[in-house]
């Protein structure tokens, strides 16, 4: 009797069973990542898609740090689990500079790297390519400098921009020095470690600074590394102003930890910022790398960042900043005819950041 029953079931059923097979592969495919590469006026870059295009919606861009890929920068921050309410929503961008993606063979000898304001001028080629017209870029260190001058050519086509550990500013004569000294004494691998990460967590050696220093010690594409690690040392002032002609129109979330090799880079740039469209976050207990040490917060962070810009409801926000949202906001109006730029400090135990009102720019260690 079994088999007669299957055999009456109607052909459709057969063509749905297909069509949802299809569709999870389709699904498992997109969650691996699509990856492209695409020829610039200043060589090959390589990056890595996921999702589809939403409609009126920009692109997540990200640009990661020397010594990483998009994968030792971004996976612990995209792979945490509220992070998933923020790419249901939108395509992610994932660039490797040239060179560092996994596999990349190493340049011949005499290989003139891009500069970083080259590497800025690539994306436009990622863009055309994909046919995105908008993004939000999320860049680290390297990373970050890069979307920074991206944004100030190209201000029409950045709708937002998180900065972690940016700085802003050519080396002076003493960075000069205090570099060339350094090289003396310690190896690539070692430099780069110190541009990741912080004295402390270096002399503690936890598995996190074990992990990432097997991975840049012994990356087949150590002389790569080496290249793009000059020309970030290379690299021009970006001559940002507050209230001049040179600065980022687009609203600003700059992230830094507050034990960070990069922290006083970072104020700087803050200060260099209009306030109305930059928030300041100074997170405590992150170290030089907050998308790695604190993706829980950083993620939080970036979900009242997109709130702001009107792409994330506020049913998205999670239960802790749910319960902080009324006290938050009649605290707001009480100091509504107060400052413009104002500090918010939270415990680190919390977990939770302050939903500013818009316009104003909020340092906060949480």
């Amino acid at each position: 009797m079994a088999n007669v029953a299957l055999l009456a079931l109607p052909s459709s059923f057969y063509g749905t069973e297909v069509a949802k097979e299809a569709e999870l592969a389709a699904g498992i495919l997109l969650d691996q990542g699509q990856t492209h590469s695409v020829e610039t006026p200043y060589g090959s870059v390589t990056f890595t898609v996921y999702g589809t295009p939403k409609p009126k919606r920009p692109a997540i861009l990200t640009y990661h740090d020397v010594g990483l890929n998009y994968k030792s920068c971004f996976q612990p921050l995209f792979q945490f689990g509220d992070m998933q309410e923020i790419i249901q929503n939108f395509v992610r961008v994932h660039v490797d500079a040239p060179g560092m993606e996994e596999g990349a063979p190493v340049f011949p000898l005499g290989y003139q790297y891009p500069s970083l304001d080259q590497l800025a001028d690539m994306i436009p080629c990622i863009l055309q390519y994909l046919n995105f017209s908008t993004i939000i870029g999320v860049g680290v260190g390297a990373g970050a400098y890069i979307l920074s001058r991206y944004a100030l050519t190209h201000p029409d086509t950045v709708e937002g921009l998180v900065l972690i550990n940016i700085d802003p500013n050519a080396k002076g004569w003493m960075d000069w020095a205090a570099h060339k000294l350094t090289g003396l004494t310690s190896s690539i691998p070692e430099m780069i470690l110190g541009h990741l990460f912080s004295q402390e967590e270096l002399s503690g050696n936890s598995e996190l600074i074990q992990k990432y220093r097997n991975i840049i010690t012994h990356a087949p594409n150590l002389e790569n590394i080496e290249l793009y690690w000059n020309s970030y040392n290379n690299r021009r002032d970006l001559n940002l102003e507050r209230g001049g002609a040179v600065t980022l129109k687009c609203p600003v979330m700059l992230v830094v930890g507050d034990q960070a090799p990069h922290e006083d880079a970072v104020v700087e740039c803050n200060s260099k910022l209009d306030p109305t469209q930059t928030s300041f976050l100074k997170m405590a207990d992150s170290g030089g790398q907050p998308q790695l040490t604190q993706p829980g917060k950083l993620t939080e962070a970036f979900k009242y960042f997109l709130q702001g810009m009107g792409y994330m409801a506020s049913s998205c926000m999670t239960r802790l900043s749910r319960s902080r949202t009324a006290s938050l906001t009649s605290a707001a109006s009480i100091d509504g005819n107060r400052s413009r730029s104002r500090t918010l400090s939270q415990s680190s135990e919390s977990g939770t950041l302050p939903s500013g009102p818009p316009g104003h720019t909020m340092e906060v260690s949480c």
